[in-house]
């Protein structure tokens, strides 16, 4: 192996980077388990298929134009490596293989569209959602990560390496982006049939806890594992994560008591995941109490932020603008209060005497990435609703999607449908026959 390999550490992004793989399914489970049964399968696979589609752009020019070098001025990586090609078994980043760092970067990248999804859940199209994922992540996703995520010694993207913007493991890049994407669609896209009117429960908290729960996970590797090394930032990270996670829960439930009078399942899977969003980017350069800070302060204000949609009439189906976007904004921006400059990055924050420089810099990179997620969006929306539809008829939103446009359900009722049938006519004649004959004979039926 070339001189620098770390075996250790190529092993830990490695699995950092299978636990991003499943935070995939988890958000599958959490957003399937908050939309009415009907259309339950449909949400679903509208996370799964990113893995389908992601997965092939990125080997095809997504890793190139993310993390190729610099083709101009910070916006966007070069075609040097289109199919992967003039990537080397042995070549390294950092002290691991570049294809180590590009699987663990591929996860990223999937993720990040599946989170749109469940703002537009009841009401898109199948086909048009796959062809919006392809456009989307080739026109936002794919720019925005070179600008953030892509370092080269001053010579990288623009954001990050450049301008100095801290996103440890992508609160801009991931969560601002596709929060604000959400909210564009959601305007595209309109509201959904008997919003505010019919009751639009969960239909399986189960579920939702059970996605939460794997969301929580899989974020262990989103954030340690962006460390890109088995070291020091790695734990911090890991810490981090778990103390703000925990305390956001709390945060959320506190002010669910306060503003409704009960703590709901719902409320402590949804605050988590306003933790996990806030701390990701904020997850490198801030302490462990910086941390619970981070996830109270998320948790109350993204608890009172998802009740905005009924306030200002978009229809957000599954809440991810007021969990993504704002928790993503309300991470990013913490980091010019919290940051200690003792971490991964040596940039501190106000609270730290750091002054207000940083802050600055944070609200640049969460406006640009907003604006810049939010045109697009909005823009490639239109241009599919104009041109194959991008919303499902009105009889096929109200009758469910998933028979429509999977031809399956997620669950069968019909064996249910069948005993309960057979229960209300009374005992089958073979069964009346048994008993008489039983009775003749002594022999119990």
């Amino acid at each position: 192996m070339p001189d620098g390999f770390s075996g250790g550490d190529t092993a830990f992004v490695l699995i950092s980077a299978a636990l991003v793989m499943l935070m995939t399914p988890g958000l599958a489970f959490f957003y399937g388990g908050m939309v009415r049964v009907k259309s339950t399968l449909n949400m679903l696979v509208m996370s799964f298929i990113a893995l389908g589609i992601v997965t092939v752009l990125w080997v095809l020019y997504g890793y190139t134009l993310s993390f190729g070098t610099d083709a101009f001025h910070g916006l966007i990586g070069n075609l040097d490596h289109l199919g992967m090609r003039g990537i080397g078994l042995n070549d390294l980043s950092g002290s691991i293989p570049v294809t180590a760092f590009a699987a663990f970067q591929l996860m990223f990248a999937v993720i990040t569209p599946a989170l749109i999804s469940g703002a537009i859940a009841d009401r898109a199209k199948f086909t048009a959602w796959a062809l919006f994922i392809a456009l989307w992540v080739t026109i936002v996703y794919f720019p925005v990560a070179h600008w953030v995520f892509f370092f080269d010694n001053g010579h990288g993207g623009w954001l990050g390496d450049r301008q100095g913007v801290i996103d440890f493991a992508g609160g801009t890049a991931v969560h601002i982006n596709a929060g604000v994407a959400g909210l564009a669609l959601c305007l595209v896209l309109g509201k959904r049939i008997g919003f505010k009117k019919d009751p639009m429960r969960p239909h399986s908290l189960p579920l939702v806890m059970l996605g939460s729960g794997l969301l929580w996970f899989g974020w262990f590797g989103f954030n340690a594992g962006s460390a890109l090394a088995a070291n020091g930032v790695a734990g911090m990270a890991f810490m981090n994560t778990q103390v703000a996670t925990a305390a956001a829960m709390l945060g959320w439930l506190a002010y669910e008591k306060l503003r409704h009078g009960a703590f709901t399942s719902l409320g402590a899977a949804s605050g988590a995941v306003a933790g996990l969003v806030a701390i990701t980017p904020a997850c490198g350069s801030v302490s462990m109490l910086g941390a619970v800070a981070i996830g109270l302060i998320a948790g109350a204000v993204c608890a009172a932020a998802i009740s905005l949609k009924y306030k200002l009439g978009f229809d957000d189906s599954l809440d991810v603008v007021g969990v993504h976007a704002v928790g993503g904004a309300i991470g990013s921006l913490l980091i010019g209060f919290f940051a200690t400059g003792h971490v991964g990055q040596t940039a501190k924050g106000l609270f730290y005497g750091g002054g207000v420089g940083q802050l600055g810099k944070q609200a640049m990179g969460v406006a640009v990435v907003a604006v810049y997620s939010f045109v697009i969006s909005w823009l490639l929306g239109q241009a599919i609703q104009k041109t194959i539809g991008f919303r499902v008829a009105e009889d096929v939103e109200v009758a469910g999607i998933d028979q429509a446009e999977h031809a399956e359900s997620a669950y069968d009722f019909s064996a249910v449908g069948a005993s309960l049938a057979r229960a209300l006519s009374g005992p089958a004649p073979a069964a009346a026959s048994s008993t008489k004959n039983s009775e003749k004979t002594g022999v119990d039926a």
